[in-house]
């Protein structure tokens, strides 16, 4: 979305992540500019920390409903992810959190200039933060700025429809893929039945993370740490 040049006062532009934590497809970031009112509009139409909406089919239908209120709102967003590969490639060098800081400076590059940043992971963002005046790292800061919040709405529903791009790929042949790629018993399983109908696992998946159920298709030269740690 092309940055507007008549912008209101105030702008607070909130970038938020999804699926950092995922062994299937992408990682994707969101940013979100909204004035005050649009805050006031938004808080009070239901947009909140995502996390909060409950199991994923009723999560899903809510998010899609308000990504598109945000999208019809906001001044300004924008939504840019990386693909498995590139994921691994940074993973390999303990590079997660220089690769999440690489898309938010994508997004900031588009931005309304001169608007307050607020970045969700101060350990992750912390960096990029002392290169940018404008910008502050929080932790948990999609329960506190409804930018933030409304940057998660929009990269979560991103990754459902990529997401969403994967089942309808693979579901033909393997029946209802769960666990929306996440390290759980149904991702697994969807892992299994992939490795025994073609060989090997499916090109969206990071062959990186040390995850038990994929180690077992995967060399240790491929892996980097494990995704539950914050690296750099």
């Amino acid at each position: 979305m092309s940055a507007p040049t008549d912008l209101p006062a105030d702008l607070t532009l909130g970038i938020d992540e999804a699926g950092r934590g995922a062994v299937l497809g992408p990682l994707v970031l969101a940013g979100c500019a909204v004035s005050p009112a649009q805050e006031a509009f938004l808080r009070e139409a239901g947009v909140a920390d995502s996390k909060g909406f409950g199991p994923p089919a009723k999560a899903q239908v809510i998010r899609a409903d308000l990504a598109a209120l945000i999208e019809t709102r906001a001044t300004w967003y924008a939504v840019v992810f990386a693909p498995a590969d590139r994921v691994d490639a940074s993973v390999i060098r303990h590079g997660l959190n220089a690769l999440e800081r690489t898309l938010a400076e994508e997004i900031l590059v588009g931005s309304p200039p001169g608007c307050r940043v607020v970045l969700d992971g101060h350990r992750v963002f912390a960096p990029l933060c002392r290169r940018v005046a404008r910008a502050t790292a929080i932790d948990k800061a999609d329960q506190h700025e409804i930018s933030v919040a409304a940057a998660s709405i929009l990269a979560k529903n991103t990754r459902d429809q990529l997401f969403g791009q994967i089942r309808a790929r693979y579901e033909p042949d393997l029946g209802p893929i769960k666990g929306e790629g996440y390290p759980n018993v149904a991702t697994a399983r969807f892992l299994d039945a992939y490795v025994e109908a073609h060989g090997e696992v499916p090109p969206e998946t990071r062959r990186s993370w040390q995850w038990a159920p994929l180690m077992r298709y995967t060399t240790p030269d491929q892996r980097g740490e494990p995704p539950s740690l914050d690296f750099d």
